[in-house]
This record gives structure tokens, sequence and C-alpha cells, in this order.
């Protein structure tokens, strides 16, 4: 049987977790993959190390200031061409130089390089759930139209993807994705007043960057998850269910009209899900870590807390309320976050202004992607402006 020629890969944020997880699956797969593009915000160094081992066409550096660190670094490796700024993102992912793209990026920025490669008829390897979360109905629009596939690297969704193959002709009564629960699952509201930046950033099952961090412990993230999982899956909004299960390892649940469930089990390793949406449909070889029963002798689950956890509560809503509210509830949230890392807000003060967000923001139901944009930068303006003057929804 011929060895297929690798897939070529441009990596959009190659030094954030997620990025350098999935180098480290395609160091394991030399002749199945090969790095077309290497993009970082700002880790100049790492970036940097990581073009002189795989050698790509093109590097993207997002900060500009840290342009000429990485020209000058990349000058002996005539190979590589080094661009920088958010357009140069667009223009590499919709290169013809790559067959899929893996979008690792955090938050917003990853909207519009990946719009730019679904265009340019590009296999997208998701990992950047705010993509969806910001315009599902537009990018699921685009991605039939260009006949292209959207393949998830979360590993909530990768597990629904998982569960789905082989069961196209049978329609999805649910889904049940599981949460952690986050550091401070079972704590009221009292306790969460007084947390801490680094207590918050302390996830007991995974390791991720800061910002996925912090929204996994104030439930964000499973609400962007809701969304995401909406429009990756065609589902309805009462298809969606939300399940407390502390261990990680159920990593989600498809349940099927006739009643019967599907699960993806698995250790909380990021790797997995990685290496399945670049190899599909393929089931590469492995050495990851096997899961063992008797490690975990009980598996438990709970109600999430909406009533403390708001956010949660918030994602829901906005996701039934449509149009751009989706939108309005992510940056107002990435606005939060990073205020709550810089100390400029308490933990529940987050929810609060994603709250008081989704109603003074302007609400369109049918937004095209300039609107997109402007509602980002729409939001941005409110939440800063809000958290200046220190208002609170509640």
């Amino acid at each position: 049987m011929p060895t297929p020629t690798p897939k070529r890969v441009a990596l959009l944020g190659a030094t954030g977790s997620i990025g350098t997880q999935a180098l480290d699956v395609m160091r394991a797969h030399p002749t199945r993959f090969a790095v077309a593009a290497l993009s970082a915000q700002s880790n100049a160094e790492l970036l940097i190390t990581q073009a002189r081992e795989f050698r790509p066409a093109v590097v993207v550096i997002g900060d500009e200031t840290k342009y000429e660190t990485v020209k000058t670094a990349l000058a002996q490796q005539p190979e590589t061409e080094v661009l920088a700024g958010a357009g140069a993102l667009a223009e590499v992912a919709a290169r013809p130089d790559s067959d899929i793209v893996l979008t690792a990026m955090v938050g917003y920025a990853g909207l519009l390089p990946t719009v730019a490669a679904i265009r340019a008829g590009k296999d997208i390897a998701l990992a950047n759930k705010e993509t969806l979360v910001v315009a599902g109905q537009l990018i699921t629009e685009l991605v039939r139209e260009h006949n292209v596939k959207l393949l998830p690297v979360d590993s909530e969704h990768s597990a629904i993807f998982q569960c789905l193959v082989g069961e196209e002709q049978n329609p999805i009564e649910k889904i049940i994705l599981t949460a952690s629960g986050g550091p401070f699952r079972g704590r009221g509201r009292a306790e969460l007043a007084t947390v801490t930046k680094a207590q918050a950033l302390k996830h007991p099952n995974w390791d991720m960057g800061a910002k996925i961090t912090i929204d996994s412990a104030s439930l964000m993230n499973k609400g962007l998850e809701v969304i995401e999982a909406k429009w990756l899956f065609g589902l309805r909004d009462d298809q969606i269910d939300v399940v407390v299960h502390p261990q990680s390892i159920i990593h989600s649940l498809v349940q099927f009209e006739d009643g019967s469930l599907k699960a993806q089990l698995g250790l909380p390793d990021m790797k997995l899900p990685i290496q399945y949406a670049l190899g599909y449909p393929e089931r590469l070889p492995s050495d990851f870590p096997r899961f063992n029963f008797l490690a975990y002798p009980q598996f438990t689950f709970e109600q999430p807390d909406t009533t403390t956890f708001r956010n949660l509560a918030l994602a829901f809503e906005a996701m039934r309320r449509g149009g751009n509210a989706p939108c309005i509830l992510n940056a107002a949230n990435e606005v939060a976050v990073a205020a709550f890392l810089r100390d400029e807000i308490g933990f529940l003060e987050m929810s609060d202004l994603v709250e008081s967000c989704l109603t003074k923001v302007s609400y369109l139901a049918t937004p095209s992607l300039d609107d997109y944009v402007h509602t980002d930068q729409e939001t941005r303006r409110v939440a800063q402006t809000l958290i200046g003057h220190g208002t609170k929804s509640r």
C-alpha cells in the first residue's frame, strides 16, 4: 500500500496549549503531516524555535512590533517567509500550499482567518470555538457553500463527532455535553466573591491557557461550547444538555431517537481529539496513556449550578435569542476575563459585565459578517466603559 502524501497543515496559534500539542502530534507522525504555516500572537521566541524545527513556508507574528525580531532570527532560513499583523493571518489561511487549517487561536481573533480559509476551500480543524459562537450561521452556510469539512477539536465536540460516525441516517434526540465543574464546583456565591486569580487558574483536570482556564472556572467555557455544538451538529436549542462530570473521562454523549446513548471516553488529553481531527477519517496509532477503569472505579454526575455560575445561563439565553447576541456574549466575556486577570474586577463581576452588555449593546436579528465585526467592536467599547465606571448589572 503506497504511503499517503503528507497532509499540509497551516497551524494558527502555534505557541498556545493546543498549538504546541498539535505539533507534538505532527512530530509523532512525520510521514503523515507537514507544517505549511505557523502563527503566534506575541510569543516570538517560541515561534522562532518552532519555525527552525518545522521549516514552514511562512510564519506570522501577530504583534507587529516583533516582526523584525522574527525576521532577523529566520534570516538564514530563506524558505520561510515572515509576515506580521492580523491581515496576514487571513492571507496565510487562504494560501494554496495547505490542505487543512488548524485554528488554535483563542477568542474572536480566529473568526476572519477561518472565514478566509473556508472561502479558499480549506478543511478546518476547529479549536477556536469562538468562531462558531460569534457567527455560527454564517460559518455553517460557508462550509456548505464551499463543500469543506469542519472538524471539531474541542474534546467535547470531538466526542460527539466520534459518536456520530456511522450514524448518519439516525437522527439525534439530544446531546449531553459534560463539564468538569472547574475548581469551584460546589462553592456558593459568597465564597466566589473572594476567589483570587491564582485560585481560578488551577483547573482540576485540564492543562489549558489562562483565558480558557478562567472560562472553565466560571462555566462560560461550557456555555460557549453549547453554542458551538448547536452549529456544528445542526441542533435545536432544546436538544443540548449539560451535566457536570468531575472525573472528565466521559467527554460527551449522544442520545438517539430509540433512547440509546453513545459516549466517548478517555483520559483528559487534548492530543487525542487533535490527532483525530487532523487524521480524519483514519484513527492513527498513538502512544498516548491508556485509560484504566480500575483507576476510576466511580463516575459521578451533577446538575450544573446556573444560579451561582450565571455565565452558563447567559450563554443559553444568548443562543435562544440568536442574531448577534452570542457575539455580544463572547466579546463581553473576553473583556471581562482580561479585566479579571488584571485584577480590575472580581470573579462574580465577570458575569455581571456580560449580562449588562447583553442588555446595552444593539441587537441585530440577521447580522452580516460586517455586522459581527461592528458588534464585537461596540461590545468591547461598552464593556470597557462599564469597567471604568465600576458598573454592574446587579
